[in-house]
């Protein structure tokens, strides 16, 4: 603890901007390698072999892209006898990410006792929540795989990490959390894809989202009235076309009927006529008497 580099695990430093160029803590703890993680890394000494990766302090900077060959770079110093300074800026938030990354390769502990056991050692440590969130998937997600590549590809370390993350732990509980096992350590909460990525493009109304169930249920409701207002002109339809059907069957009977033949019509015509002219005749009489 206190001001300049801390060492974390035998052969593994975590320090700032201004360690990296001290040449008296590099020569007493004897450095022979820098993992330098910030915007402008770059190789400063020719004494020492460097691993520079640009990265900004941003939550959205995706440090997971990177483990891989931080891991194998920490890894492959101490398997020979090295020891490795990671740093960034300030050694509070990306070397920290780095550094806990690497922990939970080479032991069996998850991201959050990685990161305390980070902040045993360092107590002012403190990547960002997104770092956090990262850690977080890397743990659920990569971790195991990586675990075994490590053990495939390289010889083990001749330390033994998980007793020192013990030791750290125990430190964190001390100094960082002042021995309150209900003390919170402020870090991540939520779980592992706690919120699922919307697709791009799609808009929600906040005041849709606050409204909530209310707002489902008025669009139920006014699908449920559609729908009853597409069945009753249903119904509407098939009445009239049962009507015009009828009308149409009643058309055709009618025209069906057979109609009477001239010789008929002659017949009633002609017993409408009177029978003979003295009887049209006696009416005309009749007739020019009562006008007159």
């Amino acid at each position: 603890m206190g001001n300049g580099m801390n060492r974390v695990l035998p052969g593994l430093y975590v320090g700032n901007f201004r360690d990296a160029k001290d040449s008296n803590q590099l020569k007493t703890n004897r450095i022979t390698h820098i993992l330098s993680i910030h915007d402008n890394a770059k190789k400063l000494r020719d004494d020492i072999e460097y691993k520079c990766i640009q990265a900004s302090d941003n939550p959205n900077q995706d440090l997971t892209q990177y483990f891989s060959e931080c891991i194998d770079f920490i890894h492959v110093a101490r398997i020979n006898g090295g020891n490795v300074l990671v740093h960034c800026l300030a050694g509070v938030s990306r070397s920290v990410t780095v550094t806990a990354a690497y922990m939970m390769t080479v032991t069996d502990y998850g991201w959050k006792d990685c990161l305390n056991a980070v902040r045993g050692a360092r107590s002012y440590s403190n990547p960002n929540f997104g770092f956090q969130k990262q850690l977080q998937t890397y743990c659920a997600e990569k971790v195991t795989m990586e675990r075994e590549r490590i053990k495939s590809t390289f010889e083990p370390v001749p330390f033994n990490d998980n007793e020192e993350m013990r030791y750290l732990l125990d430190a964190f509980q001390k100094f960082v959390l002042y021995g309150d096992p209900n003390r919170d350590d402020g870090l991540y909460s939520l779980p592992h894809k706690a919120y699922k990525e919307r697709p791009k493009g799609i808009s929600i109304d906040s005041s849709s989202e606050e409204d909530g169930g209310s707002h489902s249920a008025k669009q139920e409701g006014a699908s449920q009235n559609n729908q009853s207002s597409t069945t009753q002109e249903s119904y509407t339809r098939i009445s009239v076309t049962q009507e015009v059907k009828e009308n149409q069957d009643i058309l055709k009977q009618n025209q069906g009927c057979e109609e009477p033949d001239e010789d008929s019509v002659n017949e009633n015509q002609k017993s409408e006529e009177p029978e003979d002219e003295d009887i049209v005749n006696q009416n005309k009489d009749l007739s020019h008497i009562s006008n007159n």
